[in-house]
């Protein structure tokens, strides 16, 4: 349960980080315009989840069942995974509290495309939620490859966690969506207050993200090491 609940974080966190915030403010705006419409914009927001939950899980299923099915490469990570989990989560944690950058190169489309797609109603906004999906940067990066994948690759039921992580991520549009629904307009001002937090949970995260990788580092590693010696 609790690894289930960190994948879910690990996706809330992924869709108010800067460069997927980006995008979901985009998703948001889109179904703003239908605010005359509840019923389309509640569908148009769950369609959207929907298409980033989809992108993620067939991207995670492909990546865990590819190392998971090579006996070597299964082999190994039972035997190391443990050992690995500590620098990886270190590193994810620099990542996370920017002492560590790195350039990546972000799949993106054009606005006339998102327009056009926004126009194409439930099957679109699945589409747009699937695209903005593998529009990876690195904050999404990270917490996505660094910290998803071992933290499923470490776990029996791993394989639902790229799910999880999906429904993280669409999660604010989801509930901007069923805010207009029910009439709760403001829910948007609500939505923009609450991306003014993603600054201190990001570094929150990244500072637990050390302390845990440096326990494994400790336990598995460091432990082991003065044992032999």
């Amino acid at each position: 349960m609790i690894a289930l609940l960190s994948a879910l974080w690990l996706g809330i966190l992924t869709s108010i980080s800067p460069c997927p915030l980006a995008t979901n403010i985009a998703a948001v705006s889109f179904l703003s315009k239908k605010i005359n419409h509840p019923r389309t914009v509640l569908w148009s927001g769950l369609a959207y989840t929907l298409g980033r939950m989809t992108a993620y899980a067939v991207l995670g299923v492909i990546i865990i069942s590819s190392l998971a099915g090579v006996p070597v490469v299964a082999n190994f990570l039972q035997k190391y995974m443990n050992k690995i989990l500590g620098p990886v989560l270190i590193i994810v944690g620099l990542f996370l509290l920017d002492v560590l950058k790195l350039d990546f190169l972000n799949f993106s489309i054009s606005s006339e495309k998102h327009n056009k797609l926004a126009e194409m109603g439930i099957f679109g906004s699945f589409t747009l939620g699937a695209v903005f999906a593998l529009s990876f940067c690195p904050i999404s990066a990270a917490l996505f490859f660094g910290s998803l994948i071992p933290l499923a690759l470490n776990n029996n039921f791993g394989i639902t966690f790229p799910f999880v992580y999906g429904i993280g991520t669409g999660l604010p549009v989801v509930i901007f969506a069923i805010g207009i629904t029910f009439g709760v307009h403001s829910i948007a001002h609500w939505f923009k207050q609450v991306t003014k937090l993603e600054n201190y949970m990001r570094k929150v995260t990244g500072v637990i993200f050390i302390l845990v990788g440096i326990y494994f580092l400790w336990s598995h590693i460091i432990v082991n090491f003065m044992l032999r010696g």
